[in-house]
């Protein structure tokens, strides 16, 4: 596999684990999904640059402030270079939905800044992971290759066409190893 530039996450049922109805808004409240660490161990020497863009509509809701958020994102910071795995940047979107702000997923705000932090940036050798319809159209709108994460829980499913569907975060970096 010739090494794409850059790996967007997804956060929230990718890394670590959703509260189905709620936000994660504490670092108590935060738990790496199974295999999560060693996923992004594994996958740091196959990207240039590995990035997360999150949706949080918490704080558009004022359930939490960009505070509360920044302390979770340290710790996911702290906790992924511990295993060997600095995130080159954490982007998220405050609005709720009904705001339609470009910043939020499907839009392409986050995949911008992105750009426009990393100009190296080829959408095109990309993949970008989530377990959401939002995520994937994200990457899909920014021509990269998509990761489906399936198994979302607690809400209803719709059809969603990823260029691959796995199981985890783990999964996905075992499978894109062996491509």
């Amino acid at each position: 596999m010739t090494t794409p530039s850059f790996l967007f996450l997804d956060r929230d049922g990718v890394i670590n684990t959703r509260i189905p109805g709620e936000y994660v808004r504490t670092v108590e409240q935060f738990t790496f999904e199974p295999g999560a660490l060693r996923a992004l161990a594994s996958l740091r020497p196959l990207f240039e640059r590995i990035v997360v863009v999150t949706n949080q509509a918490g704080i558009g809701k004022g359930l939490m402030t960009t505070a509360d958020l920044a302390k979770v994102h340290e710790y996911l910071q702290m906790e992924a270079a511990a295993v060997g795995c600095p995130l080159d940047a954490i982007y998220f979107c405050p609005n709720v939905s009904s705001d339609q702000a470009p910043c939020r997923k499907p839009g392409v705000g986050m995949g911008q800044w992105a750009q426009r932090d990393f100009p190296e940036i080829r959408f095109e050798s990309a993949w970008m992971v989530g377990d959401s319809a939002s995520d994937i159209e994200f990457g899909r709108r920014l021509g990269m290759k998509t990761a489906l994460v399936t198994g979302k829980i607690g809400e209803e499913h719709e059809p969603v066409y990823a260029d691959t569907s796995v199981g985890s975060l783990l999964a996905f970096a075992e499978w894109v190893k062996i491509q």
